[in-house]
């Protein structure tokens, strides 16, 4: 966008050449890399969040000698905001890529010599890619994959543009074409559910086939998985937070923002216990329920939308024990109530041991179980999984539970959730849950923060940092 296509700037009436404020709301990734981005471009930003560190539901924290994620978190080589994250604030190396995606799948229903299958990439153009692997996957039929390569072919045709699919569930669609409930549960659900937090027949056709598409049927390489080899709070609390003070961010943590009002000079007045900061643009990046409560009248056409959005939680095992029991970095799961487990032995600090962490999605059914019922269901998976932990001893299990994890991604979301800019002049909106295409992932939030400083940018006369172009070039 040419600076002559901007606007003269905020209302107050400020000199285009006045230093401008910014109050970015919420400490998560959208949060971070709008004030980075807002920095980046002249901006005096400060940085509010009620919490004690930056990182929204990504972080970490500790547990006698360990340091522990609340969850296990990846992201693929598709993702390139979140890459941008990363580079932004020294991060990469510390996430860093598969060189080709590999993920071993265990299924304990099946006979001894056929319970492990790979679904793993050759370096061939989409979607012969897949090919071997597909036609070797020993959890489904000859018939079956046949089918599955039929509806990948379909699902790569579909049209993402098209807001019909919004209202569809993507269950029926695959049905439709004929797949079936093994097929489902075997290859459909298994990447679904982890990156929709949905299983197939609760979850919108068009953010299933956004995933599909861009994360298997776009670019051979677009599926590689990276995760963070140390606990996330040294990228999303630690680094960020070096970075945003080398870019002279005010960052204020325990500082829970309680109003958003226009002031008499037409300006923004943000609200925290004994204190209102001023400011010409103001970016609420926190989940849609606080965003709703903050937004003055008239933001939006339809508030109530944001509390029709649903949420959806993950429920995350931490399994430590005595001695060595997993020799992979990670792997999923069929036949069981376990879905993927990762191992978090060095990344946690662990000397001695191994510490595993099981990654729950959609787990309305459990997520307020007692810490003993869990334990009791899912230790025996883990020895029917894992011959070697059966006489291991347990010296640790506990449960994180994150009851909001993500928007719920049901049909007909894509209505509900909104854009960056609201009616209001200089008030913006940030967070996954924001219109970005994708579903509530991490590289979503960090899109959402360049969506809001962006339109905050182009509102107050702002040049965009041609890095904030990167990710998109890269995509």
């Amino acid at each position: 966008m040419s600076d002559a296509t901007r606007s003269a700037g905020p209302p107050g009436g400020r000199p285009a050449g006045a230093v401008r404020d910014a109050v970015v709301v919420g400490g998560g990734l959208a949060g971070i890399t709008a004030a980075l981005a807002l920095a980046d471009a002249g901006v005096r930003v400060t940085l509010l969040e009620g919490r004690p560190r930056l990182g929204g539901l990504a972080f970490s924290f500790q547990r006698g000698e360990l340091t522990v994620d609340n969850g296990q978190h990846v992201y693929l080589r598709c993702c390139t905001a979140y890459r941008w994250f990363l580079d932004r604030i020294d991060g990469t190396a510390l996430a860093p890529l598969q060189d080709r995606l590999d993920v071993p799948v265990l299924d304990i229903a099946r006979p001894a010599g056929q319970r492990l299958g790979r679904l793993r990439r050759d370096a061939l153009p989409v979607p012969l890619h897949l090919g071997r692997s597909l036609a070797t996957y020993p959890h489904l039929s000859l018939a079956e994959r046949a089918r599955v390569g039929r509806a990948a072919l379909a699902l790569k045709g579909l049209d993402l543009a098209d807001p019909t699919l919004d209202a569809q569930d993507f269950g029926s669609w695959l049905t439709a074409h004929g797949q079936s409930a093994r097929a489902v549960e075997a290859l459909w659900d298994l990447v679904g559910v982890a990156t929709l937090n949905a299983f197939a027949g609760d979850a919108s056709l068009g953010l299933a086939a956004m995933v599909f598409k861009t994360g298997l049927l776009s670019d051979p390489g677009a599926a590689d998985i990276g995760w963070a080899h140390v606990p996330l709070g040294e990228l999303h609390d630690r680094l960020a937070r070096k970075a945003l003070d080398s870019t002279g961010v005010r960052t204020e943590v325990r500082s829970r923002v309680t109003s958003v009002s226009v002031n008499e000079n037409g300006r923004w007045n943000v609200q925290v216990p004994g204190e209102t900061l001023p400011a010409d643009a103001v970016v609420l990046a926190v989940p849609q329920r606080e965003a709703h409560d903050l937004l003055p009248p008239g933001a939006l056409d339809d508030p109530g939308r944001l509390l029709r959005m649903g949420t959806a939680p993950i429920l995350n095992l931490h399994v430590v024990y005595d001695r060595k029991v997993l020799h992979k970095p990670f792997f999923a799961a069929l036949g069981t109530p376990v879905q993927w487990v990762f191992d978090r032995t060095g990344a946690s600090g662990l000397r001695d041991g191994q510490y595993l962490a099981l990654s729950q999605s959609a787990a309305q059914d459990e997520i307020d179980e007692p810490v003993a019922a869990l334990r009791e269901r899912y230790l025996p998976e883990l020895e029917r999984l894992l011959p070697a932990s059966r006489g291991a001893e347990v010296r640790d299990f506990f449960v994180t539970r994150e009851r909001t994890a993500t928007f719920a991604p049901t049909p007909g979301v894509g209505r509900l959730r909104p854009g960056a800019r609201t009616k209001a002049p200089g008030l913006y909106l940030a967070g996954a849950w924001t219109a970005t295409g994708w579903p509530a992932t991490m590289e979503s939030a960090v899109r959402s923060g360049v969506s809001a400083a962006d339109a905050a940018l182009a509102a107050l006369g702002r040049p965009r940092p041609r890095h904030l172009f990167e990710f998109e070039e890269a995509a």
